[in-house]
């Protein structure tokens, strides 16, 4: 397997494909991270914006549930966000309890950049890859994320039955 010019821990045999996704994680994120700045945002803030874009009034536990961040990292997000001027959070008219999260225009006004930025992302991540490998990418990080998921949920289980 191709690696950069970094150490490889001794215990890289034990988990070559497990290193091998850490070091893209980081690798994705990092630039990622950088583009994100340039907007004045922060990684997973633009994932709650593309959210609003396609259906702008949500409830902060559908944000949760599409986002897949647990809900002290959302009410923290938002809670930026809110202060940065890019959303307002009010109380549902059905419920006072559900708070419901809407763009501002500063908000909206991140669509294109944002949109902009995720195709700079892809365009790079995918630079040296032919359609066939960015498809074989795809459908191999659906396999693992389905993995890992299954082994979440079997470990929860088990710990309900314990």
């Amino acid at each position: 397997m191709p690696t950069s010019h970094l150490h490889i821990p001794t215990t890289f045999d034990q988990g070559p494909v497990s290193y091998a996704i850490f070091q893209l994680a980081r690798a994705h994120r990092g630039f990622a991270a950088g583009l994100l700045r340039a907007l004045d945002l922060h990684p997973g803030q633009e994932l709650v914006l593309m959210h609003l874009f396609d259906r702008d009034g949500q409830t902060q536990s559908e944000l949760l549930a599409s986002v897949g961040l647990d809900h002290s990292t959302v009410s923290k997000t938002l809670r930026r966000m809110q202060d940065a001027g890019l959303l307002i959070r009010q109380p549902a008219d059905h419920d006072r309890r559900v708070m419901v999260v809407h763009l501002t225009e500063k908000g909206r006004a991140m669509r294109e950049p944002i949109a902009s930025m995720w195709q700079t992302l892809e365009e790079t991540t995918t630079r040296n890859l032919s359609p066939q490998q960015a498809e074989s990418v795809m459908t191999a990080a659906d396999a693992i994320v389905k993995a890992i998921n299954s082994r979440i949920q079997m470990d929860r289980m088990e710990s309900e039955t314990s």
